[in-house]
């Protein structure tokens, strides 16, 4: 079984402004779970929060418990530590533009020291292969620079790039606002793919994509988690009126 995420009690500031109250939620191990709400409602913060990517923002700050399996993501562990089990990928792809293909998708290994050539090449492939990017890329993958895919193909790139380290849990903030339907489509079908290996975390203002892709759903609004929920509970028979009120179009 994959690994598990419990948050206690999460409060998260950007200076004086707060951003999350009392958060409580345990995402279960590999399934995805969905976050939704309006913007601004505190969903990017949170998963921020569970690699500690707010900690980039000058003045950010947090407070509560945040579990990853047994391990205390706020226990002094160096950031650079936890992200190694904690991957992210991003709302606009973000492969780095002057490396290949290749070289995008081995850049964590190098940087955690890794220098094999062939461990290199296996694990390359593996994470191309996971992100249903292999077959398109194989005959450049050292020709062709990151930036030279489509918008959903550099997406894919993204999420091998994250998988190549091996992480336990994926976190994606909004990983297909910027693509056309068809990539959105084959970043669905790979997620339904990748959790039977690792527990998903993805936030979306699209409704629909949530009820297809994730086992649970948490609303956001305004910081807090108004309700967490089986999604099919939350999209058919909600517990709180104003998760109704979002779901139905009433605001947001």
């Amino acid at each position: 079984m994959g690994v598990g995420i419990r948050v206690e009690n999460l409060n998260a500031w950007y200076g004086k402004t707060q951003a999350l109250h009392e958060i409580n939620l345990d995402v279960q191990a590999n399934h995805a779970t969905a976050l939704i709400g309006p913007s601004g409602c505190g969903k990017s913060t949170f998963i921020r929060c569970l690699n500690r990517m707010h900690e980039t923002t000058p003045e950010a700050r947090v407070e509560g418990k945040v579990k990853i399996g047994e391990h205390d993501a706020y226990d002094g562990t160096s950031a650079t530590k936890l992200r190694r089990r904690i991957g992210m990928v991003f709302q606009k792809p973000n492969p780095f533009p002057t490396m290949s293909i290749y070289e995008n998708v081995a850049a964590g290994l190098k940087l955690n020291g890794y220098r094999d050539k062939r461990h290199l090449d296996g694990v390359v492939e593996k994470s191309l292969m996971s992100s249903a990017l292999w077959e398109e890329v194989k005959d450049s993958i050292h020709k062709k620079s990151g930036a030279s895919l489509s918008g959903g193909q550099q997406q894919r790139l993204c999420i091998a790039r994250a998988l190549a380290v091996e992480p336990e849990v994926l976190l994606m903030d909004e990983p297909c606002s910027a693509l056309d339907p068809i990539s959105t489509g084959k970043i669905e079908e790979l997620i339904f793919e990748l959790k039977a290996q690792y527990t998903i975390v993805i936030v979306t203002h699209n409704m629909q994509q949530a009820a297809r892709v994730a086992e649970y759903t948490g609303f956001f609004l305004l910081g807090r988690l108004i309700e967490y929920d089986k999604t099919e509970k939350i999209f058919t028979n909600p517990s709180d009126k104003r998760t109704e009120d979002y779901i139905t179009g009433r605001f947001g």
